[in-house]
């Protein structure tokens, strides 16, 4: 038997790229997220980015991630279970589980290893995970590494999901995993309604808070403001690189759920620890969204709802949704490229969705409109969109 040579295999589909003449992917970035942006040297308004308070090139953040690689140096070359658990990474740990509403949580590298790490470390191959069919890849990729049952429930279908925990019966343990707001279209679960048929059937909800946290609630605490929910019982992720304008991703919930998974959460106990600029960046952010909070999100919806205007009266089909997230159904993934290329030619970033982050013939190009952006910013924007749509 002769072996495949591995490296003859490994080729990159390139004809969408060749057919629209367009590759939105792995654009080089020669900026940091201010008003405008540079990519291949030319200047763009970004409405690709998740910056939703526009907090990533904030002075105050900048600084106090200075004073952080002052104090502790670039890199505390450990892990927090080993030489990394500094003074700063506990403290953030703490000032998070206040902040969102949680007995405690812990802090991994990214929540794509929180999301991935969390199912390996908790679930068995006789439980059965119930997710939401629009969940997120590091969802879907974590569950699918532990190879026990899964169910898709409908999208934000409440009475898919029960009928499915009413067939669940013969399973040890059973999970509802679902985001709070679906990053490709910016609709949001009914997570109070989902907790409450959990506790109904003796499941143990997990939500992924990555869109929300910063965004939802009167004071930018997430989900659980959103929908008052002061006593979650369940399992909470979120990425704090998206509203919280850093690295990393969060797990939180029940003191005994943080304890066991600071021991046997692989993903925790063999990464090093998040650089100390990094944890000194999210320290100041949390202290801007407690102070600032209601100026900013004002500002954030109404540049969502200008663009969302200028995008209907351009006959652009968007998606309805109450986050700070416009969302274009652009069908085949040519068109998505099309759509997305024709933004870029006219200085608007976007990002396109194809499948497999999406179903086939279902993409989308996300518009979203950081709080850092001018006014004049916005109206320049808007002045592209309603120029396409005359086109």
């Amino acid at each position: 038997m002769v072996r495949e040579n591995i490296m003859e295999r490994l080729r990159v589909e390139e004809s969408l790229v060749e057919q629209t003449g367009f590759n939105p992917y792995y654009i080089e970035i020669n900026s940091g997220l201010e008003n405008r942006l540079l990519a291949k040297g030319q200047s763009f308004i970004n409405l690709a980015s998740n910056n939703y308070l526009g907090l990533a090139a904030d002075e105050r953040v900048k600084e106090a991630a200075i004073r952080a690689v002052e104090k502790y140096g670039v890199s505390l070359c450990g892990t927090p279970i080993a030489t990394g658990y500094i003074d700063l990474y506990k403290k953030l740990e703490q000032e998070l589980s206040s902040f969102i509403g949680l007995e405690d949580a812990i802090i991994l590298p990214s929540c794509y290893q929180a999301n991935n790490g969390l199912f390996l470390a908790l679930a068995r191959k006789e439980d059965l995970i119930i997710v939401d069919r629009n969940a997120h890849s590091s969802l879907i990729q974590g569950i699918k590494a532990v190879g026990c049952k899964i169910r898709p429930f409908l999208h934000n279908n409440l009475e898919h999901l029960a009928g499915i925990l009413q067939r669940s019966h013969k399973y040890r343990q059973v999970f509802v995993v679902t985001e709070s707001v679906f990053s490709t279209d910016g609709t949001i679960a009914p997570l109070k309604a989902i907790i409450d048929l959990c506790e109904e059937y003796q499941a143990l909800p997990i939500v992924d808070d990555s869109h929300g946290l910063g965004v939802l609630g009167s004071g930018g605490r997430g989900i659980l403001e959103e929908q008052q929910i002061p006593d979650f019982p369940g399992i909470y992720t979120a990425s704090l690189g998206k509203a919280l304008a850093n690295a990393g991703g969060v797990v939180g919930g029940r003191k005994e759920l943080i304890k066991y998974l600071k021991y046997y959460c692989p993903h925790l106990v063999y990464s090093t620890a998040l650089p100390p600029a990094v944890l000194g960046g999210l320290e100041a952010v949390l202290d801007i969204i407690k102070t600032e909070f209601p100026l900013i999100k004002k500002r954030l919806y109404l540049y969502k709802q200008l663009i969302n205007e200028a995008l209907i009266e351009a006959d652009f089909s968007v998606i309805p949704s109450k986050a700070p997230i416009n969302s274009l159904n652009t069908g085949s993934k040519e068109n998505t490229f099309l759509v997305a290329k024709r933004l870029y030619e006219e200085g608007i970033l976007a990002t396109p969705f194809i499948e497999p982050a999406v179903p086939i013939k279902q993409g989308r190009v996300r518009l979203i409109a950081g709080a850092n952006l001018s006014q004049g910013t916005i109206e320049e924007a808007i002045a592209i969109i309603e120029g396409l749509g005359q086109q």
